[in-house]
């Protein structure tokens, strides 16, 4: 059996609102679709050591990323009875208030897409190596550590 090739989830800068509502227009003809459930990562304005965070700059190693992203992606529809689902994340700079994390899963049953969310956004946050350096109003910067 042939391997299954993963695909980019990288967008360049922040992920949109328009970006957003198309992914989820787009599956309003899966009638078997009961619940879609929605992670939206925002950056923070986080105040760290006296300074104020005013964008973060994601950066990755693609390849190894999305194959990460991918194997999440198995695991949670072996795991979860979901129709689809789907990850988007910022490369580049993102701004405060800009979304740079899209995680969209859908499912006949609500109860699955709520359970089938947290496994995944966690999976993510624990196995993925996307790296972001912390950009301060001063034009200093540091790596953030992921909490």
């Amino acid at each position: 059996m042939e391997k299954k090739k993963s695909k980019n989830v990288f967008v360049e800068g922040a992920i949109s609102p328009d970006f957003i509502s198309t992914s989820i227009a787009k599956h309003q003809i899966k009638t078997n679709i009961g619940a879609h459930n929605i992670f939206l990562g925002q950056v923070r304005a986080d105040e760290i050591n006296g300074k104020q965070v005013t964008a973060i700059d994601y950066s990755a190693y693609p390849e190894m990323a999305n194959q990460k992203f991918y194997e999440i992606r198995e695991r949670a529809f072996e795991k979860f009875d979901l129709t689809c689902m789907h990850i988007y994340h910022s490369m580049g700079k993102v701004h405060a208030g800009e979304i740079c994390l899209f995680v969209f899963a859908s499912s006949p049953r609500r109860k699955v897409v709520f359970e089938a969310l947290e496994f995944i956004v966690e999976a993510i946050k624990a196995d993925v190596p996307v790296f972001g350096k912390e950009m301060f109003e001063d034009e200093t910067h540091q790596w953030k550590e992921n909490t």
